[in-house]
């Protein structure tokens, strides 16, 4: 994908998010005022004088730390920069320089990469600001007065960061793209998943609960197709959820799921389905995506026998019951166990998610099953099924046409359901299925 890359970084709470934020137009980095909430690589588009680029936020650099997390984090911020085009290093005009401004940028120097400085938080306008100049002592030459709040002075950012880009190419076709959503309970392997496939440390792993807390897109393509994978934080219980950074993560994690094209769901193979386990899967159901049940850790399963694999299965099924139609599959994300067949499925139920049936074939199906199985009657009246139509895809809607819509009893629903299911397969998609009685308008 060769649409150029700047890298934000900076030390921690110079306004680094919200800028990446005002240049996106997208709130997509937590923006809070307290030090070390942006952990890993974020990225976003950023689109400017007809150009498309990508912004990555990263965290706070504080490089002479010993605390774990930080070095986490500084390490991602390294990879970031490595990976970059160009550099914006973000400080704070409120704090002026500071020890951790200077370390900062002689490791920019040190890359060999364009840099510009970003002079944040000068909200005020119409004057120039005197504070700004001890900034030029950082040896950074492009400097420019933003406030990521208003948006003072990001235009003059942006045609700076343009001017470093590599040419642009013709833009690569993205509908082809298929958005893979990792989403479970916390400490589950959703990072570890992501670093395994991606074969780098694109996330923190750590034994702490609640270390990821953006929801984080990574590109990659291999011999199946092209993914973007959008690594999410751990859903917690609301009972458990008790500050409004972990709120947020959530609801990043909830429209991280609305966005995607598949959902893998992760549970331990150790701890079976859990009540949150039920939870998190059920709004995947509801958003009608298509989802691949993924028992993890299978490698950390004691006394494994011939029979342990199938009674692991059973025991995933009876949890989630409302999801039948999607395919279990057990990985070791730590020992990369059974990864590579994840990419064939996700192709397969992608593909059963957009599935559209022709009205023929849905119509010869729903003559033979209603012959098979005789409609319901209620105090005399039979249902009558006049027509099937498929209005939709993600998922496969389909609208059934009869007499009273009274009538049509659930379980003759779910009977008609599976005959679709029987011949056309839509395995790893829910189906939904609208009942309208005759003078209903045909819309979906």
């Amino acid at each position: 994908m060769a649409k150029g890359l700047i890298a934000i970084v900076g030390r921690p709470n110079v306004g680094k998010s919200m800028l990446f934020n005002k240049l996106t137009g997208h709130r997509t980095s937590i923006v809070e005022d307290t030090p070390g909430v942006t952990r890993d690589r974020i990225y976003g588009d950023c689109e400017w004088c007809n150009r498309t680029f990508s912004l990555v936020d990263t965290g706070g650099i504080e490089p002479g730390t010993e605390n774990d997390m930080l070095k986490f984090m500084r390490r991602q911020a390294m990879i970031g920069i490595e990976l970059a085009d160009a550099i914006v290093m973000v400080v704070d005009v409120k704090s002026g320089v500071t020890a951790a401004d200077q370390d900062v940028a002689t490791m920019l120097r040190k890359s060999g990469k364009p840099v510009a400085l970003a002079v944040n938080k000068c909200d005020s306008v119409g004057y120039y600001n005197p504070d700004v100049y001890e900034f030029y002592g950082l040896g950074i030459g492009d400097l420019f007065e933003t406030s990521a709040v208003h948006g003072h002075g990001t235009g003059d950012l942006l045609d700076w960061c343009l001017e470093q880009l590599p040419p642009a190419d013709e833009e690569e076709e993205e509908s082809d793209i298929i958005n893979v959503a990792i989403v479970g309970k916390p400490n589950v392997g959703k990072s570890s998943l992501l670093n395994r496939i991606l074969g780098e440390e694109r996330v923190i792993v750590s034994n702490v609960a609640g270390t990821t807390r953006d929801a984080i897109d990574s590109y990659f393509e291999n011999a199946t197709g092209k993914y973007n994978f959008i690594d999410t934080a751990g859903m917690r219980r609301k009972s458990k959820v008790d500050d409004m950074i972990e709120r947020y993560s959530n609801m990043r994690s909830i429209a991280a799921i609305e966005r995607a094209d598949v959902c893998l769901i992760l549970v331990d193979a150790n701890d079976g389905v859990t009540e949150q386990d039920t939870k998190i899967a059920g709004l995947v159901h509801e958003a009608g995506k298509a989802a691949i049940i993924v028992v993890n850790k299978w490698d950390a399963v004691p006394d494994k026998e011939t029979n342990t694999m199938r009674d692991i299965e059973r025991a995933v099924r009876e949890g989630l019951a409302y999801m039948q139609y999607a395919p279990i599959h057990f990985i070791s994300a730590l020992t990369g166990a059974r990864v590579d067949n994840l990419f064939e499925m996700i192709q397969s139920v992608h593909e059963q998610n957009n599935y559209r049936i022709p009205t023929g074939q849905l119509n010869s199906i729903l003559a033979e099953a209603t012959a098979r199985v005789q409609p319901p009657t209620d105090k005399g009246r039979r249902l009558k099924i006049y027509y099937m139509t498929q209005a939709s895809t993600k998922p496969p809607h389909f609208i059934i046409f009869c007499n009273d819509a009274r009538l049509f009893h659930f379980s003759y629903q779910r009977y008609l359901e599976n005959q679709i299911r029987d011949v056309f397969g839509l395995k790893g998609t829910p189906v939904r299925i609208t009942i309208r009685q005759k003078g209903d308008k045909e819309d979906s």
